[in-house]
């Protein structure tokens, strides 16, 4: 919104500032940055007072999740209004990209609050349908994977460009549309699966969001393609303004969540941050370079699937307890641990998903 003040200047001024992409980034950041910190205490205030009981905690769950009882969910209407508010005021707003994941957070945010009024509203564990949300989830991601296709340049339209190999592409064709439902829904539930301790998923998030960031600001510039040897799509640039929003407004919820968490941020955090992350690497072209970035998220869905296909067929199972990080909990990790053990990997998974801009 406020790119429109370079119109302002004669392109020395202060308002050129404006222009540059990294400049609004930054901008964009501490806005959400400042969002979270002047919204976080209301709000958990507010949840408190309409949620008697607080998010509903499993009975066949970890007994020490039992203590965190009481403590409110939806948290993650902080982080989207963070999000939402930085990145209208800060990136063009004429840019497709920037609507295609907009939407697509936007949206995976309401189905969870959706689930998560229907949890707190009820006191019981179970929310929406499972296919319900999973069916609203495809069409949204369906409606992205088709824009996304649209604005994407006549060379990698439905192609699929793979890490390293540098003149790899694979022509999708009408496949590429349902590949794009996959990687968005899958990261959405992935991330929604991997929030289980508090301060687990955010962190994750955020390193892949700024891996992420860094990959769209590098594939929106023509000189860093052709010094990178990657794909060129025009435009994606704008797309580091929203990471920059995301991280801000996540470092404004982690202070509130931090063990012991004060606020959950629940499906609404957790599916639309997911959506976000698989939404960002549809735009980019980088689907691939997403699972290796969002390795840990990666990890926790299979150990999901692992566990109850195996049971299924055997009636054992293959970890203490599912997702993965619960299998540790059952193990005696403390779950400080276990968390911070977890952002290291992320990180390590994020700068190895960098590299493949570099390693051609």
């Amino acid at each position: 919104m406020l790119y429109w003040l370079t119109e302002l200047g004669d392109g020395t001024g202060v308002f050129n500032l404006f222009r540059y992409i990294t400049f609004r980034a930054g901008a964009a950041f501490f806005t959400a940055l400042v969002f979270g910190f002047l919204f976080g205490r209301p709000l958990i205030d507010l949840l408190r007072r309409r949620q008697r009981n607080g998010q509903p905690i499993r009975d066949d769950g970890p007994q020490t999740h039992l203590s965190k009882a009481g403590t409110p969910t939806m948290g993650g209407v902080l982080i989207l209004g963070a999000l939402v508010c930085s990145t209208l005021l800060w990136a063009r707003l004429d840019n497709p990209y920037i609507w295609i994941v907009l939407l697509v957070t936007i949206s995976f945010g309401l189905i969870g609050f959706a689930d998560d009024y229907a949890k707190v509203s009820k006191n019981n564990s179970k929310g929406v349908p499972g296919r319900v949300r999973m069916a609203l989830g495809l069409v949204i991601a369906a409606l992205a994977g088709i824009a996304a296709a649209a604005f994407h340049p006549e060379g990698l339209t439905n192609q699929l460009a793979f890490p390293v190999f540098k003149s790899v592409l694979l022509n999708m064709g009408i496949f590429f549309v349902p590949f794009s439902m996959i990687v968005i829904v899958g990261a959405a539930n992935a991330v929604n699966l991997t929030d289980g301790l508090d301060g687990l998923a955010i962190m994750p998030v955020m390193i892949a969001a700024g891996a992420l960031g860094v990959i769209a600001y590098a594939v929106g510039r023509a000189d860093f393609t052709q010094y990178l040897d990657v794909h060129y799509v025009p435009g994606t640039g704008e797309l580091l303004i929203f990471t920059a929003g995301l991280i801000g407004g996540g470092l404004g919820f982690l202070w509130y969540n931090a063990p012991p968490a004060a606020v959950f941020m629940g499906d609404t955090g957790s599916l639309a941050l997911g959506g976000a992350l698989g939404a960002i690497a549809v735009c980019t072209k980088h689907e691939i370079v997403l699972a290796i970035v969002g390795g840990l998220f990666v990890v926790e869905a299979l150990s999901v699937i692992i566990q109850v296909l195996y049971f299924k067929r055997t009636g054992r199972r293959v970890f203490l307890m599912a997702p993965i990080h619960h299998h540790f909990e059952k193990k005696g990790w403390a779950e400080p641990q276990i968390v911070i053990r977890f952002w290291i990997i992320s990180l390590i998974l994020a700068l190895i998903g960098l590299a493949t801009l570099k390693v051609r």
